[in-house]
């Protein structure tokens, strides 16, 4: 059986894969997310879970919480579980559920099924990230560079090569925003329908993340028709505002155990606790965590420096750093790109990309947490660099058109060509 689960994940990314991308691009990419896929499976194995590097321990944490979950159902009869079931689902409850229905399958523990899962989730990510960078304005190359730097990601790599929860956040916050973003350029109903339920997910992998989605999803939706205007941001900075500091709306049910976790990032208990591992960092900021921010965005968004010393998971990290610097160095020439072509999505990205990075900073104390926090940020701010890549201006953001609607307007084109060849002859 999980053998057979993971047959079935390889064949549900070849699906995704011609269902989601023009055909001449999917022939390229599917040769390199099947290769992704394998290589996670081929890391969980030799690894992972071989002793090679000592690092993590949550995937551990939430397998054994999947167990547990099973055992309940093994009672009580499937059903979902919160954190009013089993307290130590908590903020976990998706991944571990899917998790724990692999188990179920299976009849007993599969890390390997369960990894292709999450790997699985790594590829359709890779895929969502194509068409979103198509959507901001860069090119088929140029989207299909984005899409390999993506899939083999070192620490995004790493995260998505056992029972982490990380890639399944990552898949949720970059689908919500880029379905936002094609709500934004045209809307339909059927796109608004499937970011509800992606939202409804996301706020059972990490709560904290929808608020940090809402802002560039309400300017998506404020935006809907029309140019972006100055008028419009204030009006929805204003909205984000009084959704989450109102005083009414903070007895919400939602909005409340956002702010505990706030709190609970903020804590000065939380904050020692992360600083004391091998990787911690400590400011001096005075027990506030508004203080040193400069410092602690240098951290959040460049670390681990050249310099540093570390583990072996420590010294792989400045990998991606390297990687992460040329993207961002890219990013900025793709924002000042963007912001001639199109500054209405420009802005719709930096309300993710800047109060998510300052939200961050604020809670900095351990790189090796931050390595694996920022990558939303990463891959949000990528699609910037994947525009400053684009060679071919006149292929912006096409092929993302569905099928249909690319067949309706050829033919319109071919008509219409029809009606002054004959114009002529008259």
């Amino acid at each position: 059986m999980e053998y057979f689960i993971i047959a079935v994940a390889a064949m549900t990314l070849i699906f995704l894969v011609r269902a989601n991308l023009p055909a001449e691009v999917a022939r390229r990419a599917l040769p390199i997310l099947l290769f992704a896929f394998a290589l996670r499976l081929v890391l969980h194995v030799t690894v992972m879970r071989s002793g090679v590097i000592e690092y993590g321990g949550d995937n551990l944490t939430y397998e054994g919480i999947a167990r547990e979950i099973v055992r309940h159902w093994e009672r009580e009869g499937i059903t979902f579980i919160t954190s009013e079931d089993i307290s130590t689902v908590s903020s976990v409850t998706l991944p571990c559920q899917i998790f724990a229905l692999v188990i179920y399958l299976c009849g007993g523990p599969a890390p390997l099924a369960c990894t292709a899962v999450v790997a699985l989730v790594a590829c359709a990510l890779c895929i969502v990230i194509f068409r979103f960078a198509r959507f901001v304005g860069a090119d088929d190359r140029a989207a299909l560079i984005l899409l390999a730097a993506t899939a083999f990601m070192p620490a995004f790599l790493l995260h998505t090569s056992d029972t982490y929860k990380d890639g399944f956040n990552a898949f949720l916050v970059v689908a919500s925003i880029g379905l936002g973003v094609s709500i934004a350029r045209r809307f339909h109903l059927r796109r608004l329908l499937m970011l509800l339920p992606m939202l409804w997910a996301l706020w059972y992998v990490r709560p904290y993340m929808v608020a940090m989605c809402v802002a560039p999803l309400l300017l998506c939706l404020i935006g809907v028709k029309g140019a972006f205007s100055l008028r419009r941001f204030a009006f929805a900075a204003i909205l984000v505002w009084t959704v989450f500091a109102s005083g009414g709306f903070s007895e919400l049910a939602p909005t409340a155990t956002i702010q505990k976790q706030f709190e609970n990032g903020h804590s000065q208990a939380n904050i020692r606790s992360n600083a004391s591992g091998g990787s911690g960092v400590v400011f001096q900021d005075g027990g506030d965590p508004w203080n040193a921010l400069g410092s602690k965005l240098l951290y959040t968004l460049l670390s681990p420096f050249p310099w540093s010393e570390g583990s072996l998971a420590f010294q792989l990290g400045k990998v991606d750093a390297l990687i992460w610097y040329y993207l961002l160095f890219s990013a900025a020439r793709g924002a000042r790109r963007l912001w001639l072509d199109d500054r209405r999505i420009l802005v719709i990205l930096l309300l993710f990309i800047v109060p998510a990075t300052i939200a961050y900073a604020t809670t900095m104390a351990n790189i090796g947490l931050i390595f694996r926090q920022r990558m939303p940020i990463i891959m949000i701010t990528s699609l910037l660099s994947a525009v400053a890549w684009t060679r071919n201006p006149r292929d912006k953001g096409h092929s993302t058109a569905a099928p249909a609607e690319s067949e309706s307007a050829g033919q319109i084109a071919e008509q219409s060509m029809r009606t002054r060849a004959e114009a002529g002859r008259v």
